[in-house]
């Protein structure tokens, strides 16, 4: 006799769990969105000026990584920085291979002059924080190994500034450029250089509802309070509050920001973001422990709007706001 699995948890459109521990993340929202949570395949020959190849770097636990990289051009007289991207998800959802973060990496890389590196991480609830920490400092190991020769990846030998490594991440993987570039300035990264961090629109909260959250004016599909809520249960070590420091990096459980070493960052606030109060308590305690930090508002924004092309393409200001989005991640990126 074969029982059937019984439904326990469903988060929006993006995750069911059932009772037997399987987690289903097929979208089951509307069909005309599917595409953005669909994956696309990798392609080492360019296209539109951008190749993609995927890897993976350790067969035993299945972490993976794809690569970005921009055509050389003729004005490319010095080698591309490297972005190692972190995809969001709030821990529990998303593949670097979606088409949303496909569709706006590439035009990232194609523009900043950059290769860049996004990480295929362990997800909740199978795998509670801190995996996904873990799994995007195991592929700067990974990285720092390619740049010392005892592993090879020609991709980046021939093309990349291993002194000139950025981290940028959406969402929840904003956290996670705090969280690895806190743990990388503590340790021995050479000949790496790590160059700077872009949290962009980073899952900074706290166990008690911000002025933001309360007001709830945001009509995000990427970030709505059952998310937060449900994400972060299955997501954070069991027991932890949202005071924890991985959500929480500007809270009294956290390590002192003033005694972090970090890198310059470009900390990115959508102004309608459901969580930006906390976002920006982050940004002033940064500001306060003398970190050097800039702040980039994206102007009538809700959270991870760059990652939606049917509202890119329908309306005029989110495409504009996306553009100026990757032209001042850019500029960041030439400043450093």
């Amino acid at each position: 006799m074969v029982l059937e699995k019984k439904l326990v948890e469903e988060v929006a459109c993006w995750l069911k769990l059932y009772d037997d521990g399987s987690v289903d993340r097929t979208w089951s929202g509307p069909p005309e969105a599917k595409f953005m949570a669909q994956p696309i395949q990798p392609h080492e020959e360019f296209i539109d000026g951008v190749a993609v190849r995927d890897l993976t770097i350790n067969a035993d636990s299945d972490l993976a990584i794809r690569i970005y990289k921009p055509e050389k051009k003729a004005e490319d007289l010095e080698k591309f920085p490297i972005l190692v991207h972190f995809h969001g998800g709030g821990f529990c959802i998303s593949e670097p291979e979606w088409f949303m973060y496909y569709n706006i990496y590439t035009r990232l890389v194609r523009t900043a002059r950059a290769v860049c590196v996004s990480v295929k991480m362990r997800r909740a609830p199978e795998h509670r924080l801190p995996a996904a920490c873990d799994d995007c400092y195991s592929v700067l190991l990974w990285l720092q190994a390619v740049a010392r020769g005892k592993l090879s990846e020609p991709w980046l030998e021939a093309e990349a500034d291993f002194k000139r490594v950025f981290f940028i991440g959406d969402s929840s993987g904003g956290n996670l450029v705090h969280e690895v570039a806190a743990r990388a300035g503590n340790e021995e990264i050479e000949p790496l250089q790590l160059a700077g961090g872009i949290p962009i629109h980073p899952g900074f909260i706290r166990a008690e509802r911000s002025r933001s959250e309360l007001e709830n004016e945001s009509d995000s599909p990427f970030l709505t309070l059952e998310m937060v809520d449900k994400f972060m249960f299955f997501a954070l070590p069991v027991g932890s509050t949202k005071d924890h420091p991985i959500t929480c990096p500007m809270g009294s459980a956290a390590p002192p920001l003033s005694g972090l070493k970090l890198p310059p960052f470009l900390l990115v606030v959508a102004e309608k973001d459901l969580i930006r109060d906390t976002e920006m308590e982050y940004y002033e305690a940064m500001k306060k422990a003398g970190k050097d930090i800039e702040l980039l508002i994206n102007t009538g924004m809700g959270h991870s709007f760059y990652l939606n092309k049917i509202a890119i393409d329908a309306d005029p200001n989110t495409a504009s706001q996306t553009e100026h989005l990757i032209t001042e991640i850019t500029n960041f990126i030439k400043r450093h």
